[in-house]
């Protein structure tokens, strides 16, 4: 059998595939705790900056919940809902600190759609399309879908992906400002780990941080985050000396120059 994720190391950018095309790479209990396992080596790993996450094939970045499973295994359902991480895919890939792009190939239905919203942006493949099924199967979200997606594209659109279990189209979602940009399947992968290789090339500890801030603001309201962005500003901004201001200033110059 093969493995059931893979991953792949080059340039600082790590891409992590979901890896059952055969079953549209369904969350089996199996997969979740291995992506569990990966996502912690990568956040460990000081040659990996950012993450390039994906499914196999083109038919699904991941289908969710593995529902053959689910009707196999009494519980399967309640555990695929705890709260370690080693079960939740979603907080699997929040132990991840580094900046992780999803590369949506195809379907991302329910618990799929639910991973897509855990990563910190999306790129899109032409065959990406999303869907919110819970309504229609009779379970409710437990990885974050019914506060994220309003939050993402507004609550008028999310109640009606949510009401109605209808497909978002890629073109669809890049409009409504879910995915970041939408490309043809061959430049899904390159495009994603160029993007991955930006993010990269900034200080990973001042990526870490700046991710941190922005994670932490966004979960509170907006006079809380500002309080929260005042108080690490403070602090962080105060230890830099002018020298180090002015060498990153003539980096970032050179480097828009070169843009």
């Amino acid at each position: 059998m093969s493995d059931l994720i893979t991953v792949d190391i080059s340039e600082g950018v790590a891409t992590v595939t979901l890896n059952r095309p055969e079953a549209m790479n369904a969350l089996s209990k199996a997969l979740r705790a291995r992506l569990f396992e990966i996502m912690t080596a990568l956040d460990a790993d000081d040659a990996v900056r950012a993450v390039v996450l994906t499914g196999a094939g083109t038919r699904a970045f991941t289908a969710g919940l593995d529902l053959k499973e689910l009707g196999s295994e009494a519980g399967a359902l309640g555990a695929a809902n705890a709260e370690g991480a080693d079960e939740n895919p979603v907080k699997a890939i929040e132990v991840c600190r580094k900046p992780v792009i999803g590369a949506i190939n195809g379907v991302a239905i329910t618990g799929g759609f639910e991973v897509a919203l855990a990563c910190d942006v999306l790129i899109a493949s032409t065959n990406a399309r999303f869907a919110d099924t819970h309504a229609r199967v009779g379970i409710f979200p437990g990885w974050g879908l019914s506060q994220k997606l309003s939050r993402m594209i507004g609550i008028s659109r999310a109640k009606e992906l949510s009401f109605t279990g209808n497909f978002l189209d890629a073109a669809t979602a890049e409009a409504w400002g879910l995915v970041n940009r939408v490309v043809a399947p061959e430049e899904l992968l390159p495009a994603a780990q160029k993007l991955a290789r930006d993010m990269a090339s900034i200080d990973p500890a001042m990526l870490k941080a700046y991710k941190a801030l922005i994670d932490e603001g966004y979960a509170v309201s907006f006079g809380e985050g500002l309080a929260i962005e005042q108080r690490v500003s403070s602090a962080a901004n105060s230890a830099v000396t002018p020298e180090e201001v002015e060498a990153r200033r003539l980096s970032v110059q050179a480097r828009g120059r070169s843009q």
